[in-house]
């Protein structure tokens, strides 16, 4: 069928409300239909996330439907019903609309939910499932996408997301579904006599932010200097604001000063281009609050609170510095790391802890993430290991730790500003990651240092190492076409060298038999200077990521790395 077919189909289609046939009726321009209609909303290894609107291709309730009976007839080949399924759902136009028809779509199959009453953060639904002992989780949001995004993901049953083979079996599940009309649904009030549908109670409040204080290792030097830190931060109009304020709150944290507008819920983010930590433009309130404050950090979480983003004040110039995602990992992993072998904590090879509990302690990141992490690793005497891309993979690993006792999971993170320390949940948290920041930012206070003092210390010890993205966009029909013929191009004809560097080592990602992870589309090409280029197109938006590790001397001896690398690989992109 085409995509003509497909949309003329949902024009007769009754379950289609004709509120929504409206919206399709509108359009004028057919290169819009094909787009909404050429192909389905991809279920992909961690669900859907996509433009907001009418179509196949597009997030709506019906897509969200069809994705949910999927999921409830996998869920109930497991016979998971009793279990249930925990949502929650973020700030973003359709969230609670998408949040009640999973939840009812679960319903009707005869499967417990447990949803939230409010908007929550993503790492707080992992908590909740666990906590609950429900077999799987849906979080509605769409992360640090623009405004006219929407997602859903699903988490199983050990707080992290579907991973290899269950992600496959639920793609299947979901592919299975063929018309609208398999959608099952329920009455709400039926749902509740039957103690179906559930409304997750507040304690799961305190019980989430407990277990975060539970990894502040310094709390009396928080309270001896707290009222001395000042801290800007924004929620970028999404999850973050309550719990962040209340963790930095309940460690003493006294001068917190909120971005007021981008404090509460907002739909269109009116005063961000892009709610991305990553984004430069995304701090310009933030940092206009900061000098009228004069603070010493700014935090920033994005939209469903699993990624953060910090300036902190320079001492010697006055200026406000961005850390990347790299940069605060390594902050947060030397700090945790020296903290706990200072106090007899550290999972190291050789130490007494590790003698009594046979547990060898473990640094856990992504293959795109900064190579500083193997050497920190090296140094604290502990296992590194690295996942394919997505947190999930971190997740993961710490599940694996469960079921073998054989390693301690210290801290994991991902480049693209993601941070977990603590098996509490198995996803990037922000809101840790915040409270780990102020409490790193108070420490170091209490001994005359900073943190951006300590990271020039640590580039001073390890050396300057640089990672940079760069991310090329192929949207559109013959877009997933181009990205797909670039990465075969690069298999079938790869590269000698790049930039006059020879390529001493090419793996490719889709062979598991060579790298024993999951098969992903991810080529690393390691340079005969230590150097790193991996290609990989993005999960959830038409891109090629390029990612690239250099070293230098200092800053300018890096960059000019990258951009010797990134010149050189341009023509392969256009």
């Amino acid at each position: 069928m085409s995509y003509m077919d497909f949309y003329n189909e949902w024009l007769e289609n009754d379950i289609i409300a004709e509120s929504d046939k409206a919206e399709l009726r509108a359009i004028t321009d057919e290169k819009e239909i094909e787009d909404r209609f050429y192909k389905e909303l991809d279920f992909g290894t961690g669900g859907l996330r996509g433009v907001l609107g009418m179509g196949t291709n597009r997030m709506n309730v019906y897509t969200v439907g069809k994705a949910t009976q999927g999921l409830a007839n996998y869920i109930n080949k497991k016979n998971g019903a009793e279990k249930g399924v925990a949502i929650a759902y973020d700030s973003r136009r359709m969230s609670p609309e998408f949040a009640s028809k999973a939840a009812n779509c679960l319903n009707a199959n005869g499967i417990k939910t447990y949803i939230f009453p409010c908007l929550t953060p993503t790492p707080e639904l992992s908590f909740a499932l666990r906590e609950l002992g429900a077999i799987a989780g849906i979080v509605i949001t769409a992360s640090h996408n623009p405004p006219e995004y929407n997602g859903y993901k699903v988490y199983w049953e050990d707080g992290a997301q579907i991973t290899p083979p269950i992600d496959g079996d639920i793609i299947a599940e979901v592919r299975n579904v063929k018309d609208l009309a398999e959608i099952k649904s329920i009455d709400i009030n039926e749902a509740k006599v039957k103690g179906l549908y559930n409304v997750i109670g507040f304690d799961i409040d305190d019980k989430y932010t407990n277990a975060l204080l539970g990894n502040c290792i310094e709390p009396e030097v928080i309270r001896s200097v707290a009222d001395k830190i000042k801290i800007v931060y924004t929620p970028f109009n999404g999850t973050g604001n309550i719990p962040v304020r209340r963790v930095l709150s309940e460690l003493g944290f006294e001068n917190v000063y909120v971005v007021k507008e981008q404090e509460n819920p907002d739909p269109d983010f009116t005063t961000l281009d892009y709610p991305n930590p990553e984004d430069p433009k995304a701090f310009t309130y933030a940092l206009k609050l900061a000098k009228e404050k004069d603070a010493d950090i700014i935090l920033a979480t994005d939209p469903d609170a699993d990624r953060l983003g910090i300036y902190a004040k320079d001492a010697k110039t006055g200026e406000y510095v961005p850390f990347t995602g790299n940069m605060s990992a390594i902050l947060i992993a030397d700090y945790l790391l020296s903290r706990r072998q200072e106090r007899g904590l550290l999972h190291s090879r050789n130490a007494e802890i590790t003698k009594a509990d046979g547990k060898l302690g473990a640094l856990v990141t992504t293959i795109v993430s900064t190579n500083m992490g193997r050497a920190l690793a090296k140094d604290f005497d502990i296992d590194y290991i690295e996942t394919l891309t997505g947190f999930k993979y971190i997740g993961e690993q710490i599940k694996f730790f469960e079921e073998s006792g054989d390693r301690f999971y210290e801290f994991g993170f991902e480049e693209s500003y993601g941070y977990l320390a603590g098996p509490y949940v198995r996803d990037k948290d922000a809101v840790i990651a915040s409270m780990l920041i102020c409490e790193m930012a108070a420490y170091y206070r209490s001994i005359g240092s900073s943190l951006k003092q300590r990271l020039e210390e640590i580039y001073a010890e390890y050396g300057r190492y640089l990672n940079k993205i760069d991310s090329f966009e192929f949207p559109g029909l013959s877009g997933m076409d181009k990205m797909s013929g670039i990465m075969q191009n690069l298999r079938e004809n790869a590269p000698a060298e790049i930039a006059g560097y020879k390529v001493t080592e090419v793996t490719d990602y889709t062979k598991t038999e060579e790298t024993g992870l999951p098969a992903a589309n991810v080529l690393v090409y390691k340079l005969e200077n230590n150097e790193t280029v991996i290609v990989r197109p993005s999960g959830t938006e038409p891109k090629i990521k390029i990612y690239y590790t250099t070293l230098g001397n200092d800053l300018a001896e890096a960059q000019a790395e990258k951009d010797k690398l990134a010149e050189a690989l341009k023509p392969i992109m256009a």
